[in-house]
């Protein structure tokens, strides 16, 4: 079981930057794929970037390629997305998720755990 919540998320103009945080608990953490979704209103929850077990793979989504960077630490337990030059289009509700799973995985029904979500607006 794992219990997950996000934090980072506000008001930003377009070009700037923000960096989300997710709090993980649960002995093995460090054996999970994380997975950063986002849903805007009236919208299905996309996909945005994930990470592998390790750190080692890393996928994301085209329009995020450049500018949107996720990282983990095993440490503490934490998985991070940093997003720079944001654009009024990436304004969504962004969601942490976890999937006990060895292959990295780009869609929500693959993921079984997930946080209560964290709001992102970006003003043009």
């Amino acid at each position: 079981q794992v219990q997950l919540v996000e934090s980072g998320g506000g008001l930003v103009q377009a070009g700037g930057s923000l960096r989300l945080s997710c709090a993980a608990s649960g002995r093995t953490f460090s054996r999970h794929v994380m997975g950063w979704f986002r849903q805007a209103p009236g919208k299905e929850r996309e996909f945005v970037a994930a990470i592998s077990w390790i750190g080692g793979i890393t996928y994301s989504r085209d329009s995020a390629k450049g500018r949107f960077t996720i990282s983990r630490d095993n440490a503490k337990n934490t998985v991070f997305l940093q997003m720079n030059s944001l654009k009024p289009e990436d304004t969504a509700a962004y969601y942490c998720a976890a999937a006990n799973t060895i292959v990295v995985r780009t869609t929500p029904y693959d993921y079984p755990y997930w946080g209560q979500g964290t709001q992102v607006t970006v003003s043009s």
